[in-house]
């Protein structure tokens, strides 16, 4: 299995189980208390291991010229995607909310082909279909779901708008350090909602509920979205978003097996649809003659077909490592993703 489709697929797991745990603990604080709690706990956590991994604290190694770029991701995917989904959990069932969460999938890779004009093709575009088409049925108002009214899911769905924006900024700086760029959008994002859930009133939980918190937020928030940016430096943003759009499905079953809800015709229908969406992304082929521009930038990598360069420095051959280095163009033909060395036109 290609080394991104598996960062993609385990971050979908760690993700999708979360959303139906986190519904278990919206009576113990307030929505945007326990959104603040998930990705402080995500950010604190992510913070310890970059310490311990680089025996103290580095500079992240960021361009200037991306920190607006990951600011912006903060902003939409930990600061406003957390309350949405929050408040969407408190009038939406866990089974219902984890499959409507496929609409982050479908609105990340429309983004990406319309505003970042990466490339699509008719698989990909008739998957994102069926998703939507799920996601249609689930959220028009039906009692016997369990949703009660239209308001849960459309807050879920403002939340897969805000990830999914996102998405996309994040793929802007996919190339640099994965821990930074989750661990800062964890303590920023956990620190904003903390502060104005205390502001508002919310008090903290238990400590013992607070710490449980914090360390299912690094988790499903944390670890997943390391392997969400690992993933975006190999597959591109509407790829990768295919790949995670599995975790709804991770989601729903725990909710229905482990929480023991209720499900219904248009659920099994819905669930369907999207499975078959998913499919079609999991399954497609991508290959073609394309050129590589000049380029040059650092992230961590090995000397594969397009890592053949020499070292200005004693390298002794360790892999992967990362050090800023060039690219010469260069014409060829193999099965590749839109990464961050195939952002080419078609």
């Amino acid at each position: 299995m290609n080394r991104s489709v598996f960062y993609a697929l385990v971050a979908a797991v760690l993700f999708g189980a979360s959303t139906p745990l986190a519904k278990l603990l919206i009576g113990e604080t307030s929505p945007l208390l326990l959104g603040g709690l998930l990705y402080l706990g995500s950010g604190a956590g992510l913070g310890i291991a970059r310490v311990i991994r680089d025996r103290g604290w580095l500079s992240s190694g960021i361009a200037r010229r991306e920190w607006p770029w990951l600011l912006g991701a903060i902003f939409f995917g930990g600061v406003l995607g957390p309350v949405a989904l929050m408040f969407g959990l408190t009038h939406t069932s866990g089974s219902t909310a984890s499959l409507l969460l496929n609409l982050e999938a479908v609105l990340t890779a429309l983004i990406a082909w319309f505003v970042f004009n990466e490339n699509a093709d008719r698989r990909i575009v008739l998957g994102m279909v069926a998703i939507v088409a799920g996601g249609a049925i689930l959220a028009w108002p039906v009692g016997e779901s369990g949703g009660g009214s239209g308001l849960g899911p459309l807050a879920i769905a403002l939340a897969c708008a805000c990830w999914a924006i996102d998405n996309n900024l994040t793929r802007k700086v996919s190339a640099s350090d994965a821990l930074f760029i989750a661990g800062s959008k964890g303590l920023i994002a956990g620190v904003v909602n903390c502060t104005l859930a205390l502001t508002l009133g919310a008090t903290f939980p238990a400590p013992a509920m607070t710490a449980t918190i914090m360390v299912l937020g690094l988790m499903g928030y944390g670890v997943s979205l390391v392997l969400f940016v690992l993933a975006l430096r190999g597959l591109g943003t509407a790829r990768t978003g295919a790949y995670f759009s599995t975790a709804p499905f991770i989601g729903a079953f725990i909710a229905l097996t482990v929480l023991g809800e209720p499900s219904s015709p248009s659920f099994w229908l819905a669930s369907a649809l999207m499975a078959w969406g998913v499919w079609l992304h999991l399954t497609e082929q991508h290959e073609h003659e394309h050129t590589h521009e000049p380029l040059e930038h650092r992230h961590s990598h090995r000397h594969d077909e397009h890592h053949q360069h020499d070292h200005d420095f004693v390298w002794r051959g360790q892999e992967p490592h990362a050090h800023p280095h060039s690219h010469a163009a260069v014409t060829h033909k193999h099965p590749h993703f839109p990464d961050i060395h195939h952002r080419h036109a078609h």
